[in-house]
Protein backbone atom coordinates (compact mmCIF):
# COMPACT_ATOMS: atom_id res chain seq x y z
CA UNK A 1 0.00 0.00 0.00
CA UNK A 2 2.71 2.45 0.85
CA UNK A 3 4.58 1.86 -2.77
CA UNK A 4 1.49 2.57 -4.48
CA UNK A 5 1.18 5.57 -2.86
CA UNK A 6 4.88 6.71 -2.72
CA UNK A 7 4.16 5.59 -6.26
CA UNK A 8 1.90 7.98 -6.79
CA UNK A 9 2.98 11.29 -4.96
CA UNK A 10 7.03 10.83 -5.44
CA UNK A 11 7.82 9.47 -8.88
CA UNK A 12 4.45 8.66 -10.26
CA UNK A 13 1.41 9.80 -11.51
CA UNK A 14 1.25 13.29 -10.03
CA UNK A 15 5.08 14.02 -10.32
CA UNK A 16 7.34 12.69 -12.42
CA UNK A 17 7.14 10.65 -15.30
CA UNK A 18 3.31 8.87 -14.23
CA UNK A 19 1.84 6.92 -17.01
CA UNK A 20 -1.16 9.29 -18.28
CA UNK A 21 -1.93 6.84 -21.49
CA UNK A 22 -5.07 5.04 -22.57
CA UNK A 23 -4.50 1.87 -24.83
CA UNK A 24 -7.76 1.51 -27.17
CA UNK A 25 -8.59 -2.18 -28.32
CA UNK A 26 -10.71 -1.26 -31.53
CA UNK A 27 -11.47 -4.67 -33.77
CA UNK A 28 -10.06 -4.25 -37.11
CA UNK A 29 -7.43 -1.71 -38.34
CA UNK A 30 -6.91 1.91 -37.57
CA UNK A 31 -5.23 4.93 -38.15
CA UNK A 32 -6.02 4.98 -42.02
CA UNK A 33 -2.85 4.29 -44.36
CA UNK A 34 -1.01 2.87 -41.26
CA UNK A 35 1.03 -0.37 -42.43
CA UNK A 36 4.33 -1.32 -40.33
CA UNK A 37 4.44 -4.24 -41.77
CA UNK A 38 3.87 -5.97 -45.36
CA UNK A 39 1.27 -8.82 -45.44
CA UNK A 40 1.37 -11.44 -47.47
CA UNK A 41 -1.96 -11.48 -49.75
CA UNK A 42 -4.73 -12.43 -47.46
CA UNK A 43 -3.62 -11.28 -43.67
CA UNK A 44 -4.04 -8.01 -42.10
CA UNK A 45 -2.27 -5.79 -40.10
CA UNK A 46 -3.99 -4.79 -36.90
CA UNK A 47 -2.86 -2.41 -34.66
CA UNK A 48 -3.61 -1.00 -31.01
CA UNK A 49 -3.58 3.27 -30.58
CA UNK A 50 -2.48 3.79 -27.51
CA UNK A 51 -2.27 8.14 -26.67
CA UNK A 52 -0.31 9.40 -24.31
CA UNK A 53 -0.44 13.04 -22.69
CA UNK A 54 3.02 14.49 -23.26
CA UNK A 55 2.84 17.02 -20.73
CA UNK A 56 -0.27 15.92 -18.68
CA UNK A 57 -2.56 18.36 -17.14
CA UNK A 58 -3.73 17.82 -13.48
CA UNK A 59 -7.21 16.81 -14.84
CA UNK A 60 -5.15 14.21 -16.67
CA UNK A 61 -3.00 13.33 -14.03
CA UNK A 62 -6.73 13.02 -11.70
CA UNK A 63 -7.81 10.34 -14.41
CA UNK A 64 -4.78 8.36 -14.77
CA UNK A 65 -5.12 7.69 -10.82
CA UNK A 66 -8.94 7.32 -10.79
CA UNK A 67 -8.21 4.35 -13.37
CA UNK A 68 -5.91 2.01 -11.10
CA UNK A 69 -7.00 3.49 -7.52
CA UNK A 70 -10.28 1.05 -7.41
CA UNK A 71 -8.42 -2.04 -8.25
CA UNK A 72 -6.05 -0.99 -5.26
CA UNK A 73 -9.12 -0.19 -3.05
CA UNK A 74 -10.64 -3.66 -3.78
CA UNK A 75 -7.42 -5.84 -3.52
CA UNK A 76 -7.10 -4.53 0.13
CA UNK A 77 -10.52 -4.58 0.99
CA UNK A 78 -10.68 -8.10 -0.12
CA UNK A 79 -7.50 -8.89 1.87
CA UNK A 80 -8.76 -7.29 4.66
CA UNK A 81 -11.89 -9.28 4.72
CA UNK A 82 -9.91 -12.63 3.84
CA UNK A 83 -8.30 -11.31 7.26
CA UNK A 84 -11.00 -11.12 9.01
CA UNK A 85 -12.78 -14.89 7.72
CA UNK A 86 -9.22 -16.20 8.45
CA UNK A 87 -8.70 -15.14 12.21
CA UNK A 88 -12.61 -16.28 12.89
CA UNK A 89 -11.74 -19.28 11.18
CA UNK A 90 -8.60 -19.74 13.40
CA UNK A 91 -10.77 -18.48 16.87
CA UNK A 92 -14.46 -20.28 16.30
CA UNK A 93 -13.78 -23.06 13.79
CA UNK A 94 -14.96 -22.83 10.23
CA UNK A 95 -18.26 -24.52 10.61
CA UNK A 96 -19.89 -21.27 12.43
CA UNK A 97 -22.60 -18.63 11.27
CA UNK A 98 -19.62 -15.88 11.82
CA UNK A 99 -17.81 -17.98 9.25
CA UNK A 100 -20.42 -18.24 6.71
CA UNK A 101 -21.32 -14.60 6.60
CA UNK A 102 -17.66 -13.52 6.34
CA UNK A 103 -17.76 -15.55 3.08
CA UNK A 104 -20.36 -14.39 2.26
CA UNK A 105 -19.58 -10.68 2.46
CA UNK A 106 -16.21 -11.21 1.01
CA UNK A 107 -18.42 -13.10 -2.09
CA UNK A 108 -20.35 -10.12 -2.54
CA UNK A 109 -17.65 -8.20 -2.36
CA UNK A 110 -15.54 -9.66 -4.74
CA UNK A 111 -18.69 -9.99 -7.27
CA UNK A 112 -20.04 -6.28 -7.10
CA UNK A 113 -16.70 -5.06 -6.46
CA UNK A 114 -15.23 -6.26 -9.86
CA UNK A 115 -17.97 -4.78 -11.77
CA UNK A 116 -17.54 -1.48 -9.98
CA UNK A 117 -13.78 -1.53 -10.06
CA UNK A 118 -13.84 -2.42 -14.21
CA UNK A 119 -17.10 0.32 -14.38
CA UNK A 120 -15.16 3.08 -12.42
CA UNK A 121 -12.27 2.49 -14.70
CA UNK A 122 -13.30 2.58 -18.02
CA UNK A 123 -14.85 5.82 -17.63
CA UNK A 124 -12.24 7.30 -16.27
CA UNK A 125 -10.32 5.93 -19.27
CA UNK A 126 -12.81 7.34 -21.85
CA UNK A 127 -12.48 10.60 -19.89
CA UNK A 128 -9.02 10.66 -20.41
CA UNK A 129 -9.08 9.85 -23.95
CA UNK A 130 -11.51 12.61 -24.79
CA UNK A 131 -8.80 14.77 -23.59
CA UNK A 132 -6.43 13.46 -25.52
CA UNK A 133 -8.51 13.77 -29.18
CA UNK A 134 -10.80 15.88 -30.83
CA UNK A 135 -13.16 12.98 -31.93
CA UNK A 136 -16.60 12.49 -31.06
CA UNK A 137 -16.23 9.13 -30.81
CA UNK A 138 -14.27 9.51 -27.56
CA UNK A 139 -17.41 10.39 -25.54
CA UNK A 140 -18.82 6.91 -25.74
CA UNK A 141 -15.16 4.97 -25.90
CA UNK A 142 -15.81 3.60 -21.77
CA UNK A 143 -17.75 1.35 -23.11
CA UNK A 144 -14.85 -0.15 -25.73
CA UNK A 145 -12.11 0.07 -22.54
CA UNK A 146 -15.17 -1.69 -20.47
CA UNK A 147 -14.07 -5.78 -20.04
CA UNK A 148 -16.04 -8.13 -17.80
CA UNK A 149 -14.23 -9.09 -15.02
CA UNK A 150 -14.85 -13.13 -15.47
CA UNK A 151 -12.26 -14.31 -12.74
CA UNK A 152 -13.59 -12.08 -10.15
CA UNK A 153 -17.47 -12.71 -10.92
CA UNK A 154 -16.67 -16.19 -10.85
CA UNK A 155 -14.96 -16.21 -7.77
CA UNK A 156 -17.35 -14.09 -5.86
CA UNK A 157 -20.22 -16.58 -7.21
CA UNK A 158 -18.20 -19.43 -5.91
CA UNK A 159 -17.70 -17.44 -2.39
CA UNK A 160 -21.12 -17.38 -2.29
CA UNK A 161 -22.48 -20.82 -3.01
CA UNK A 162 -19.57 -21.61 -0.30
CA UNK A 163 -21.02 -19.73 2.28
CA UNK A 164 -24.41 -21.61 2.10
CA UNK A 165 -22.59 -24.57 2.45
CA UNK A 166 -20.78 -23.13 5.65
CA UNK A 167 -24.25 -22.21 6.64
CA UNK A 168 -26.02 -25.04 6.19
CA UNK A 169 -22.50 -26.97 7.60
CA UNK A 170 -23.16 -24.53 11.32
CA UNK A 171 -26.73 -25.73 11.90
CA UNK A 172 -26.14 -29.05 11.23
CA UNK A 173 -23.10 -28.59 14.15
CA UNK A 174 -25.46 -26.41 15.76
CA UNK A 175 -28.14 -29.22 15.99
CA UNK A 176 -25.65 -31.84 16.83
CA UNK A 177 -24.23 -30.26 19.67
CA UNK A 178 -27.84 -29.67 20.98
CA UNK A 179 -27.82 -33.46 21.09
CA UNK A 180 -24.77 -34.20 22.24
Amino acid sequence: MAGFFLNLFVDGVFWGRGDTCVTMDWSGTSGGDFHPYEPLPGAGVDYTPRLCAEEPTTWQRVLSVARTAPTTVLLVGGLYLLDRLLRLAVREGVHTRGAAARLRVLGWWLLLGSLVVETAASVAGGLLLGTLTDDEVADAAWAQLWSAPYLAVLTGLGLLTFARIVGASALLRDELDAVV
